[in-house]
């Protein structure tokens, strides 16, 4: 009897699943919406029914199913499969995740933050592999970032680790969903980024961004910054190189303290490329430490929008801990 895995990413928009085989190999996949706005039963019941979809398609029985991996935005507990709270999930507040689908699934439900399952999938098939002192940032609407040191991922405490994009940066800056302000996030993700152009705006400056939105700041996103940077905007290389120095003063405050051999970036905003990585390396050239800096490299991301769903997939296997041999033992 052949087994699988299935990894399964929530985002605010998609809902992605995916069946692999033991190898990894991807067998099926699909994407639908998430519809986050209709409350967690509502999506909890989606997850499940596109997973039963795609085994149904895949003609894979449930007793093939070695397990399942989830990645879920915000604060969660892996180990009770508690979902505490996730920020872009209207009504999204202890809700008891692992329970809920295994009252639906015969195998078992691991899952983690999505930020870390995307870590999971760089580190053991993407950008990361065989790094064993790396930190993945997932530049987006927010600011997600994941660690891994001396070959384990760090979670702490609470399971909150490597909360990157709460790094406080101004004293008194934009305020934060945290309850905090000036957290890095609020000005490097692609929603930070954006407000920096709108900001601009407000003061005077002009682009050529006005004109392909015909004035509506509300259309402006990070992509047109990108573009416009393109056509010699001077607003939009100035925002670009004001958010790469902001986020190389963040990752020289990581490097001196996690000492990592790989930073990689991943998320919409990576698409950005050099006109965003360049000044970020120039700013940890010039701020962190020296041997540290030196030791580090700083890549993209390999694996794009299919890292969430292999990661969730390697990691909920790693959580079941078991070998391939046993898996097939019991036949």
């Amino acid at each position: 009897m052949s087994y699988y895995i299935i990894g399964v990413d929530l985002g605010g928009t998609n809902l992605k699943a995916a069946i692999f085989d033991l190898e990894f190999r991807c067998v099926m996949e699909r994407v639908v919406d998430t519809e986050a706005d209709r409350g967690p039963d509502h999506v909890l019941s989606r997850i499940s029914g596109l997973v039963h979809a795609l085994l149904e398609e895949a003609r894979i029985d449930q007793a093939q199913v070695v397990c399942m991996g989830v990645g879920i935005p915000g604060l969660l507990d892996p180990h009770t499969g508690m979902s505490i709270f996730s920020p872009n999930f209207p009504g999204w507040s202890d809700v008891p995740v692992v329970e809920e689908l295994e009252r639906h699934v015969s195998f078992p439900v691991f899952i983690d933050n999505d930020v870390r399952v995307n870590l999971y999938g760089e580190w053991k098939f993407g950008a990361g592999v065989g790094h064993r002192n790396l930190v993945l940032l997932t530049l987006g609407t927010g600011l997600g970032s994941g660690i891994v040191m001396d070959g384990r991922v760090l979670y702490g405490t609470t399971s909150s680790a490597g909360e990157i994009g709460h790094m406080n940066m101004y004293r008194e800056g934009r305020p934060c969903r945290c309850g905090s302000s000036g957290c890095l996030g609020r000005y490097v993700s692609a929603v930070g980024m954006v407000n920096t152009f709108k900001e601009k705006l407000t003061a005077g400056r002009s682009s050529v961004v006005m004109e392909w939105t015909n004035g509506e700041t509300g259309q402006i996103t990070a992509r047109m910054i990108s573009e416009a940077y393109d056509e010699g905007d001077e607003l939009a290389a100035e925002v670009l190189q004001e958010t790469g120095i902001l986020l190389g003063f963040g990752l020289g405050n990581v490097i001196n303290l996690f000492n990592p051999e790989l930073i990689i970036v991943g998320g919409g905003m990576s698409a950005a490329g050099e006109r965003l990585l360049q000044p970020v390396r120039e700013a940890i050239a010039n701020h962190a430490l020296r041997w540290p800096r030196e030791a580090c490299r700083l890549v993209v991301a390999k694996l794009g929008g299919k890292a969430g769903m292999i990661g969730a997939a390697a990691y909920a296997y790693e959580r079941q801990s078991l070998t391939p041999n046993e898996i097939l033992s019991k036949d």
